[in-house]
């Protein structure tokens, strides 16, 4: 029943689209803190 609503419904549609866009942009955030953090250890201090 709610499998149906979920992948055949508007509201579903759009709301799995989010929970996956969200999930997706959590990945790309982890990655890009953790890029820049790694870059800024390494960098010498002043």
């Amino acid at each position: 029943m709610a499998w149906d609503l979920l992948f055949s419904s508007d509201y579903g549609l759009f709301s799995l689209f989010v929970i996956v866009f969200v999930i997706g942009m959590a990945v790309w955030f982890s990655r890009f803190f953790s890029r820049n953090i790694r870059a800024d250890e390494a960098r010498p201090r002043k």
